[in-house]
């Protein structure tokens, strides 16, 4: 599967996270992404990019390089991979995961602002808890004055995240209404939370930006259900957090600090959804 590799730092310690980015025909987004990691007040990553686009190789666009030699700058090694034919994004993850050797691994999406203080954020609360992962919802800020009140429930944890069996069809599942729109950003504001005064809560999944414990991902199979899939689906993602959620423990951070860039998604065709069809 794997093609061309460009290395863009040389190789240093290992760091605590990996960051691994899948991506395709998306320099312009990728870029933003990246921007918003160099101003982590965390410093303790690298960066993996798995690139799908045909007609270029991300990793060589001016924009792209840019960035990249201000991570490089700051310590950070960023990798791009060039993965090429096109089986879908679980196998995007799988082989993204497969190059991950830090112990806890952030899956983001290439359309994703960061704010500062976020990987600090998500890094000390996996390492308190020990749980499978800890994810932020990403927040449309397009949507901010589309309150959705009946959509905004939301579920603490109270004491020690514990593995959790969420399906579809359950109660539990229509958790995942809070990760739609702004709602997330529309709780926050009104409980007033601030990233001093952060919570954690019970999901049905988190798309875009989870920081997952890499052996346990592994350990619950990661990705490897991918051959079982159409190259055209949707939630591989899902599939992999409800698995490691079963055994692990799994949740949200709250406020969240994660924005989706609104750009038309590149999974066109989603009839084929990984949990429903899998689990």
């Amino acid at each position: 599967m794997a093609g061309r590799e460009h290395h863009c730092a040389s190789a240093g310690t290992q760091k605590s996270i990996d960051v691994l980015i899948p991506t395709c025909n998306r320099a312009g987004a990728l870029a933003v992404t990246l921007t918003s990691l160099c101003s982590q007040s965390f410093r303790d990553f690298d960066v993996i990019v798995s690139d799908q686009s045909e007609n270029y190789d991300t990793a060589v666009l001016a924009q792209t390089r840019a960035v990249v030699r201000v991570l490089e700058r700051h310590g950070s090694r960023v990798i791009f991979h060039k993965n090429l034919p096109k089986c879908g994004l679980a196998q995007q993850r799988a082989f993204l995961l497969a190059k991950a050797s830090a112990s806890y691994c952030l899956c983001l999406d290439d359309d994703v602002i960061l704010e500062w203080d976020l990987l600090a954020r998500l890094f000390k609360a996996i390492e308190i808890q020990r749980c499978g992962f800890v994810g932020s919802a990403l927040i449309g800020l397009s949507f901010i004055d589309d309150e959705r009140p009946e959509q905004q429930a939301i579920e603490f944890w109270n004491g020690s995240v514990v593995p959790e069996r969420v399906r579809p069809a359950t109660a539990q599942w229509e958790r995942h209404h809070l990760h739609s729109a702004a709602n997330l950003l529309h709780v926050q504001d009104q409980l007033a939370f601030t990233p001093e005064t952060e919570r954690l809560y019970r999901v049905a999944w988190i798309s875009g930006c989870v920081l997952f414990d890499t052996h346990k991902l592994r350990a619950t199979g990661g990705f490897d259900f991918w051959p079982e899939l159409p190259a055209d689906h949707c939630g591989e993602d899902v599939l992999a957090q409800l698995r490691v959620m079963e055994r692990y423990g799994g949740c949200g951070i709250i406020p969240s600090g994660a924005y989706h860039q609104e750009l038309p998604t590149t999974v066109v065709r989603r009839t084929v959804n990984a949990p429903k069809v899998l689990l």
